[in-house]
């Protein structure tokens, strides 16, 4: 409907239109995208920024799709309008659309399949970021080049004020947002080895009031390095947020995981957060909780019972903490301390036991959770945190047990 404002060219048939339509809808979607990985809090919290970047990730592949259609449908209905390949005498324009074109694919491909290519997560944010901005930019040219749909006065008004909400994005991301982050650092004050190959990162503010979260929120953590270079990781909280210390539980996976156990005491720390919707504190009501947990992602759980335990609440909890075996268990200790300060009853699975081991052993199961949980179980909230196939499992069981959908709240845990 936009494209229709003011004088708009002789149309070329049905299939030029369309084309011409996927063009700007995939444009439009690429620009959006910017606007998505900006974490707004206000826009992303009544949907938590999990979710805002899973939507980001499918809404980068219907762009995609769109865009490709748009250059598919004129290469077969009217391929004399792409004119020659050769970059060295084709119109310039028409050289940006193609290197554009082929930057998106190289950016979903190295997205989805970013594990499986073995490219390190500071590495592809950097590339990310480089890919995206320097597709988008051409694409803006390929199009300003073509003029097509935007030689009227009306719609270059409206193109200029797109590209300069665009750069002034970027602005905000790139150099406005550091500089907040470098106005309020955090200092280490201290290192713990935890059991499972994990350990917790304690933080206090340096020269301000800190930070207010909810327990089981997360924030972006840079460390050992300035805002400005790009070089942060998502980390949930497991400290209380009624503590003036803030703790991050890091279990040893990747290149910059492994290097918390060496942070010297004092280093500086900036965060970008508080971000997330997985916390209890937004069920004031609920009659009670049950936590299903795997590995590390028992630190936000952790983070929820400690600001039980600060409240001295008193309502029924139940926890399923999932591990290969006993050595494994972040915080075993803790937790069996933590059943004379709450109304907890805690359960270990092991999914790799010996022969010595007493409890529960194995899989997920929907026997499991008729053992486990209370006669009540469709009246409580679900927190599930944990690797995909568990959390999918876990989903799976409860709904099997007519658990409502909208009591069972998880965190999706692989969010690039």
């Amino acid at each position: 409907m936009v494209l229709n404002i003011g004088e708009v060219p002789q149309g070329s048939g049905f299939w030029w239109d369309f084309s011409m339509a996927l063009g700007f809808a995939g444009m439009a979607m690429m620009g959006v995208q910017f606007f998505l990985t900006a974490r707004f809090k206000r826009a992303s919290a009544p949907f938590g920024i999990d979710i805002i970047y899973y939507f980001h990730r499918y809404l980068a592949i219907a762009a995609f799709i769109f865009i490709f259609l748009h250059f598919l449908i004129i290469r077969i209905d009217n391929v004399e309008a792409l004119g020659v390949i050769n970059p060295f005498e084709a119109p310039w324009y028409m050289t940006t659309g193609r290197i554009s074109l082929l930057l998106f694919m190289l950016l979903i491909l190295s997205s989805l399949f970013r594990k499986q290519l073995k490219i390190e997560y500071e590495t592809w944010r950097i590339t990310h970021i480089v890919i995206a901005v320097s597709a988008f930019l051409l694409a803006l040219s390929h199009i300003e080049g073509v003029g097509y749909y935007i030689a009227d006065p009306e719609k270059r008004w409206l193109w200029t004020a797109y590209t300069l909400f665009f750069v002034l994005l970027m602005v905000y991301v790139r150099i406005i947002k550091p500089w907040g982050m470098k106005k309020h650092p955090y200092k280490v004050v201290e290192v713990k080895k935890e059991f499972g190959d994990s350990y917790t990162l304690a933080l206090e503010p340096e020269g301000h009031a800190g930070m207010h979260f909810k327990a089981g929120q997360f924030a972006w953590l840079t460390l050992k390095d300035s805002p400005y270079h790009i070089k942060e990781h998502p980390f949930s909280f497991s400290s209380s947020p009624h503590k003036n210390r803030i703790e991050f539980t890091i279990k040893e996976l990747g290149d910059f995981t492994k290097t918390i156990k060496d942070t010297p005491i004092g280093e500086i720390a900036y965060l970008d957060g508080p971000y997330g919707t997985f916390s209890v504190e937004n069920y004031p009501d609920a009659p009670g909780f049950v936590f299903i947990t795997a590995g590390v992602g028992a630190a936000p759980i952790m983070s929820m019972l400690r600001s039980l335990a600060d409240k001295k609440d008193k309502r029924p909890l139940v926890l399923l903490d999932i591990n290969n075996d006993w050595e494994s268990i972040i915080f075993r200790d803790e937790l069996e301390e933590m059943q004379n300060h709450l109304n907890l009853k805690l359960i270990h699975l092991l999914t790799k036991a010996d022969d010595s081991w007493q409890g529960e052993k194995g899989r997920i199961s929907k026997e499991l959770f008729q053992r486990i949980l209370p006669k009540d179980l469709r009246e409580l909230e679900y927190f599930i945190c944990g690797p995909k196939p568990v959390s999918d499992a876990t989903q799976k069981e409860l709904y099997g047990l007519k658990v409502p959908l909208g009591k069972v709240h998880f965190e999706l845990f692989d969010m690039v």
